[in-house]
C-alpha cells in the first residue's frame, strides 16, 4: 500500500445523556489531528422510543446524535482501525453496543476484522462503576475478530493523571475534564500511530 494513503479510523459509541458522545467527538477529532481519515458513528438506538421520550436527559441526547450516521457493517469492513466507546451497564457494554456487534458476524466470517487495530474506552456513574470490566469484555469480543488491541498502557503519564486506567480512558458521569480529554487525545494518537505501521 502508499505509504501516504491516511488511516481510516471509525470512532464508533453509544451514549445515553451525552458521555460517550463528547468522548467519542474528542477522539475524532485527535484522529484527525493524527492524521487519519475518521468516521463518528453512533450506535443505533433499541430501546422504546416511548422509554427513551420519558427521561428528558435520554431524549436531548437522542435529539443531539440525531444528524449523525449510525454505524453499519459496511464501516467495519471500511475501517483500518477503530476506537468503540460505551456506557457501563452492570459491568459490560450496553446492550445497544452488543446488539451492534451481534450483527458483525457476516463481516468477522470473512475476515473483515482480522489485523484491524482497535481500542475502546467506557464510562459509569461511579469511579469503581465497572469500566475496567466493561473495556476488558469488549476487547475478549475483539481478540475473537483477530483484531489488534492497542490499549493506552502507561505509555503517557496522561493517563495516568486521567485515572490511571491502562486498557483504555475511562470517565466517570458529570466528571470530564481537561485531563481525560487529553488521555482519550493520546489514545487515539496511539491508535492512528500504530495503524499507520501496520497499513504502510
Amino acid at each position: 500500500m502508499s505509504d501516504t494513503r491516511k488511516p481510516k479510523i471509525a470512532v464508533i459509541f453509544y451514549s445515553t445523556y451525552g458521555t460517550n458522545h463528547v468522548m467519542a467527538q474528542d477522539a475524532a477529532e485527535a484522529a484527525r489531528a493524527a492524521g487519519a481519515e475518521v468516521r463518528l458513528l453512533r450506535i443505533a438506538e433499541t430501546a422504546p422510543r416511548d422509554v427513551v421520550d420519558s427521561q428528558d436527559g435520554w431524549k436531548a441526547e437522542a435529539a443531539r446524535q440525531a444528524d449523525l450516521p449510525v454505524a453499519s457493517p459496511a464501516d467495519i469492513e471500511w475501517a483500518d482501525g477503530y476506537i468503540f466507546s460505551t456506557p457501563t451497564r452492570f459491568g459490560a457494554a450496553s446492550s445497544q453496543m452488543r446488539a451492534f456487534i451481534d450483527t458483525l458476524g457476516g463481516v468477522w466470517s470473512q475476515g473483515g476484522t482480522v489485523n484491524k487495530t482497535i481500542t475502546a474506552m467506557a464510562s459509569a456513574m461511579n469511579p469503581h462503576g465497572g469500566q475496567e470490566a466493561t473495556i476488558l469484555g469488549l476487547y475478549t469480543t475483539f481478540l475473537h475478530w483477530g483484531a489488534l488491541i492497542v490499549a493506552p498502557g502507561y505509555t503517557d503519564e496522561a493517563f495516568g493523571k486521567a485515572g490511571g486506567n491502562p486498557y483504555g480512558t475511562s470517565v466517570t458521569a458529570g466528571q470530564y475534564g481537561a485531563e481525560q480529554k487529553t488521555a482519550i487525545a493520546k489514545q487515539a494518537a496511539r491508535l492512528v500511530s500504530v495503524t499507520k505501521k501496520i497499513i504502510a
